[in-house]
């Protein structure tokens, strides 16, 4: 399946409402709704509440399956919203809406004005969010004390008759390992072959040592492009609307987009390959797709980084989504 990401930090969610029902009608089968407090760099415009936005994409559509990409439990959103938010779509929504989960990033997370820790701490704070988020998926009433949460006499009594499926997104063969143990798939952004191998390896790794069947859990992946009329212009197009695609470096850890505005005078066109795709010629962008479907990968979900939504959404259906070859079910 091929997904739309809905991009809050770029766009108007009444926009990104009406593309998700357009990517829909166009044979899209998903939408990734991205979780910003604050967008990348000043100029982007938008920071728009994802799960507002979730709620509308749900209403507006009919089918296409969504979830956001991705929520970070333990900051600004205790672990128990996230579940009762979660629950809530997944019974308003039956088998369509999924929880997409990360360790979160200084950009958004820091307003709270606690101590942003370093990534191991992030990365055990988040394997105990999906441990309270599990719970209270069960409808009992839980109680939990750990190093980093405690709950008392919780309950979730709106439910979905099955719990949405919960998905992690990873960079590292650590948690990639932990996914595959505690979570129902994984999320990935577009990276080197070797990289995602090795990932997929540690995620099918921790999968079988829970008893369970790589094989048959959801595997989905974020491509970036810039698609425009020429070449040059795609280059052009994502420096400007997508600086952060040309930087390499962690990002997790600077707090403001003005630093990220100072940051992009140092991006350099040449900085964004392999990062974002850049070209008009959309059978590239088959050829980009279809490489990670051959990886094993059940769920592609593109952002198109330029601010002409339609159009890419138009030539997608038309010259794009019907070229990619899945494996026969």
């Amino acid at each position: 399946m091929i997904g739309y990401c809905a991009m809050t930090e770029q766009f108007h969610p009444t926009d990104l409402v009406r593309w998700s029902k357009l990517a829909e009608e166009a044979g899209f089968g998903g939408v990734m709704v991205s979780d910003h407090f604050h967008p990348w760099v000043p100029s982007q415009g938008h920071s728009a509440f994802a799960w507002a936005l979730m709620g509308a994409i749900g209403q507006a559509t009919g089918k296409v399956t969504f979830g956001p990409g991705v929520t970070p439990p333990g900051y600004r959103y205790h672990p128990a919203i996230v579940a009762q938010a979660a629950a809530t779509l997944a019974a308003m929504y039956p088998g369509r809406f999924w929880l997409g989960l990360g360790a979160g990033e200084a950009l958004n997370e820091h307003i709270i004005g606690e101590y942003w820790p370093e990534a191991p701490t992030r990365l055990d704070r988040l394997v105990d969010s999906i441990a309270v988020i599990q719970k209270l998926f069960t409808g009992k009433v839980i109680k939990h004390k750990s190093e980093h949460f405690n709950i008392e006499s919780a309950r979730l009594y709106t439910l979905p008759e099955k719990p949405p499926p919960m998905y992690v997104a990873t960079s590292g063969p650590i948690m990639s390992e932990r996914t595959g143990k505690l979570c129902d798939g994984i999320i990935m952004v577009g990276a080197g072959e070797d990289r995602v191998s090795n990932l997929l390896a540690r995620f099918e790794k921790g999968a079988r040592e829970a008893g369970k069947d790589p094989s048959t859990m959801p595997r989905l992946m974020q491509i970036h492009v810039s698609l425009a009329e020429t070449r040059e212009a795609c280059i052009e197009q994502a420096v400007r609307e997508w600086p952060t695609g040309g930087m390499s470096f962690p990002k997790q850890d600077i707090r403001n987009p003005e630093d990220f505005e100072v940051m992009r005078k140092l991006v350099r066109p040449e900085d964004f390959r392999n990062r974002v795709l850049m070209t008009p010629d959309l059978d590239e962008h088959v050829a980009e797709i279809q490489k990670y479907v051959d990886f094993g990968f059940t769920e592609i979900y593109i952002h198109q980084v330029g601010k002409d939504q339609a159009a890419f959404i138009e030539a997608y259906a038309k010259d794009v989504l019907p070229k990619v070859k899945w494996p026969a079910k």
